[in-house]
Order: structure tokens, then C-alpha cells, then sequence
């Protein structure tokens, strides 16, 4: 099973929507589990899942709760979510209450290795605890960066949380909301590619495709297959599962 964590320092960067359509194309072909570490749980709402938790996250990370029993299907085959509820807040206390503070996430991801292929961790945006146990498991970091002046900052700050993990991943950048119209943006475009070597040249585009998820409540390939962004969004799976070689393994389930 691989782990792919999709994170950034800031906010408002198209995260949580990237999550949902990597999820999507990944299931395509492999069987998926979405783990929404968002307390406010917009990719749980976006895959039409309950947000409760049964006995909390508490219950879940001290193990009391298993995995299995809090995961929800989809309506799509092949994937999952594991949802995010109001517990989530204070997700921080509870790693740092629990022994061996950093490998919670793992801790839990161990106990169903053998149900799915591939995890993808929907991150909270800061660095936190909860940032470091998503980095701690993951064997790719995928990076939205929003083109502006500080992006790159935002890309340095969590090339160096990533540094300081026990087991350091890969990272992959790629610009996310572009508006081809604004100079900056294709500015940054141009040169991001070319001065990061951890940034591809896929471009996920600002369209209101992307809002419409919001009212849908699916991934943007489900209801605009030929937009230029569902595209994007399958280009981009194809260069994550190029690094991470996910696999179709059996299972027991």
C-alpha cells in the first residue's frame, strides 16, 4: 500500500479539491482510501459521506476504534473515505498525548495496509503535528502551490518540514487555480517549472468546473470529462503513480 499526502502550509490552495480528484482517478484502476485529516471536512462532504466518526478521532488513534469500522464507501467503486467530524480540532492533543507522538498516522494506516493500494491524506493546512505524522507516512508529498510571489516561500517551508521527518518522501509541486489572463500567473507558469525541479509542468486551471464541486458533489471527471481541468487532474495522477508505482494487489476484503 502506498501513501500519497497532499499538503501545504497555506490554505486556500486548492487542496482538498486536488485530494478528491486524485482519489477519483486513482480508483480507476486501484482500490482507494481517502483519509480526510481536515477538521473541517470538506472532502467527506464532497464524496457525499457522513461526518461522524464513531467514539471521536481519540478513539481511532488510541486504537479503541478500529480503522475498519469508520471507514464509508463511496458511490464510487473503489473508494473510500475515512471522514473527518468536529473531533478532528483537536486531532494535535491527541498525537501529542499519545506514546511515539509522530507515527500515529501510520499506526492506524498498518492496521488496513492490506484492504487498499493506495492511501491519499487530505492534510490540514500549518505545520502541526498532525502535518508531521501525514509526512512521516507518506512516500510522496503533492504540493499545490497558488502562483504568487510567495509560493515558493510556502514550497520552501514544507520542503523543510518534509527535511526533518524520520523518513523523508519525495515532494511534487505543481501549480493549482491558474488564471491565464493575470501576469503573475503565467509568470509563474513559466518559471516555476524551470527554477524548482520538484515542480511538473501540469497546470491545474481556476474554473468554475472546479466551484461546481461544491454543488455536484463529485470529482470534476464525473460530470465535465473533457474540461481541460478533469484532463489536468488525470495528467497529474499519471505523474504521481509514476513515482509512487502503486499496484493492484489482492485483498482480503
Amino acid at each position: 500500500m502506498k501513501v500519497v499526502a497532499v499538503y501545504s502550509i497555506k490554505g486556500g490552495v486548492g487542496k482538498t479539491t486536488t485530494a478528491v480528484n486524485l482519489a477519483w482517478e486513482a480508483s480507476q484502476n486501484l482500490r482507494v482510501l481517502l483519509w480526510d485529516l481536515d477538521p473541517q471536512g470538506a472532502a467527506t462532504y464532497l464524496l457525499e459521506v457522513k461526518p461522524k466518526l464513531k467514539g471521536g478521532v481519540d478513539s481511532l488513534v488510541s486504537g479503541k476504534t478500529t480503522a475498519t469500522s469508520v471507514v464509508r464507501s463511496t458511490t464510487y467503486p473503489q473508494l473510500d473515505v475515512l471522514p473527518a467530524d468536529d473531533s478532528y480540532r483537536e486531532l494535535d492533543l491527541v498525537f501529542d498525548a499519545a506514546k511515539k507522538s509522530t507515527q500515529r498516522i501510520e499506526k492506524v494506516l498498518d492496521t488496513i495496509a492490506d484492504d487498499y493500494d493506495l492511501v491519499i491524506l487530505d492534510c490540514p493546512p500549518g505545520a502541526s503535528l498532525v502535518a508531521e505524522n501525514a509526512m512521516r507516512a507518506a512516500d510522496l508529498v503533492v504540493v499545490p502551490l497558488v502562483p504568487s510571489p510567495l509560493s515558493l516561500r510556502s514550497l520552501d517551508q514544507v520542503t523543510g518540514i518534509v527535511a526533518e521527518s524520520a523518513r523523508p518522501a519525495p515532494i511534487l509541486g505543481f501549480l493549482s487555480m491558474v488564471d491565464r489572463r493575470k501576469t503573475v500567473h503565467r509568470d509563474a507558469v513559466e518559471r516555476l517549472h524551470t527554477d524548482r525541479r520538484e515542480v511538473i509542468d501540469i497546470v491545474i486551471p481556476s474554473t468554475v468546473i472546479i466551484e461546481r464541486m461544491g454543488t455536484e458533489r463529485a470529482p470534476v471527471a464525473t460530470y465535465a470529462p473533457s474540461a481541460e481541468v478533469s484532463l489536468a487532474y488525470g495528467q497529474l495522477w499519471k505523474q504521481i503513480q509514476s513515482v509512487v508505482k502503486a499496484k493492484r494487489a489482492k485483498h482480503k476484503h
